[in-house]
């Protein structure tokens, strides 16, 4: 398996409220480093992060048909995994060559992936896996569900912590760039929630254009990014720089 963990893999932008596709981003060389493992042809798989929203599935088929395209990387087939066909999942999850893990709301996509028994299936596969911000979130064994939607910051009942795929045992928070200037129910993000949840689960925070690759057990960061732990941050890597992990 080659696994790509990444902040945002690119693909598209918005014009006048609609998404509009383009190529995946090349910071720190990511599509470079993609095509190296890419089959001609390949099959991809996008597994859902809200399966009952059948538009928003079928939207990111949409972009991201065109969006591979564009980037020069060849497909026969681009399918989706959600509610219309989640019971069959173990009888054609073998035949991609690529899975995407999409972003969205982590609690949310945590939920469909266990339904589906998604982390048993992926011990098997040998293909590679994209996961960007809320899939990239739920590859951890245990995955830190940073509150994002309101009332969740201030909830007695909201679980950060969550049974993920167990592809990785790191803990990523995605977008950096974003949510250091963030407020949620009256808190800030970083400060008031997650530096205090660094001293029970450390995390690496990247800015969008960063990601992490694993093969083989090895993992490799490539761009800027940081480690919080005891509610310090420390800048360990730059653009253009990768470090081991």
């Amino acid at each position: 398996m080659k696994l790509f963990l990444t902040s945002s893999v690119g693909g598209s932008y918005k014009e006048n409220g609609r998404r509009i596709p383009c190529a995946l981003t090349n910071e720190n060389h990511f599509l470079d480093h993609l095509k190296k493992y890419w089959i001609n042809n390949s099959k991809c798989l996008l597994i859902s992060s809200e399966p009952d929203n059948e538009e928003m599935s079928n939207s990111f088929i949409t972009v991201f048909s065109e969006a591979f395209k564009i980037s020069k990387l060849s497909l026969s087939e681009m399918d989706v995994c959600d509610r219309r066909n989640e019971n069959d999942i173990a009888e054609f999850l073998y035949n991609y060559d690529l899975i995407l893990l999409t972003g969205g709301h982590v609690p949310t996509e945590n939920q469909f992936f266990n339904r589906i028994h998604l982390k048993e299936l992926l011990k098997s596969y040998k293909g590679i896996i994209i996961g960007f911000s809320a899939g990239t979130m739920n590859c951890a064994d245990v995955v830190y569900a940073q509150p994002e939607l309101a009332g969740e910051a201030t909830s007695l009942t909201y679980k950060k912590y969550l049974d993920g795929l167990n592809l990785t045992k790191i803990n990523i928070l995605p977008h950096f760039q974003e949510i250091k200037e963030q407020t949620l129910d009256g808190l800030r993000i970083l400060e008031d929630i997650s530096f205090p949840d660094s001293k029970i689960r450390p995390f690496y925070a990247l800015v969008d254009g960063s990601y992490i690759y694993v093969e083989n057990n090895k993992s490799t960061l490539y761009g800027e990014a940081y480690w919080i732990h005891e509610g310090i941050v420390t800048k360990i890597c730059e653009t253009d720089k990768y470090i081991q992990l």
